[in-house]
């Protein structure tokens, strides 16, 4: 099993073959194919491991977006006391969940 590190809105993630993970909203349709550039490649016992400057040349890890939606409400409270201050928010983050077809 192959190992390969990724980077994509900010964050760099460990994927694998036939994993599935949500990653900040990307604008594609679902059932759209993505391809990534990996920072790093690696067996799973690690003897042999490519290591990208910054990216490994000549390899692309493929990606199918399997749905888009939001995460669960995150509430946020402001309070200041002895002002009658209250403010009360809610935000759901957009994301995108992909599925790894092929490293």
């Amino acid at each position: 099993m192959t190992i390969a590190v990724i980077k994509t809105g900010g964050k760099q993630y460990k994927v694998t073959v036939g994993q599935e993970l949500n990653v900040e909203k990307l604008e594609a349709e679902v059932g759209a194919k993505l391809m990534f550039e990996p920072l790093l490649i690696a067996d799973e016992n690690g003897e042999k491991v490519e290591v990208g400057t910054p990216t490994v040349a000549g390899k692309k890890i493929e990606a199918e977006v399997v749905a888009q939606g939001r995460a669960k409400k995150v509430v946020i409270i402001k309070y200041k006391p002895k002002t009658r201050y209250r403010r009360k928010a809610g935000h759901r983050q957009p994301f995108t969940k992909l599925k790894i077809v092929k490293v």
